[in-house]
């Protein structure tokens, strides 16, 4: 399942930085692009390492 998250994640970022493409070329405002592209990159990096740790009591 974490790995079918991450998938979805990456394939955000790709469309992100696609649509930011098409920003450059000036069809699409930047004001736009470059936050979408932003949150994108952020929520797949604060996915992929916020693992809950678990830590054991040591007996």
């Amino acid at each position: 399942m974490n790995k079918i998250i991450a998938l979805i994640l990456f394939c955000l970022v790709i469309i992100a930085i696609f649509i930011n493409l098409i920003g450059l070329m000036r069809l699409i405002p930047l004001f736009i692009t470059l936050p979408l592209l932003f949150v994108s990159i952020y929520i797949m990096l604060y996915s992929l390492l916020n693992r809950k740790k678990l830590y054991r009591r040591m007996r």
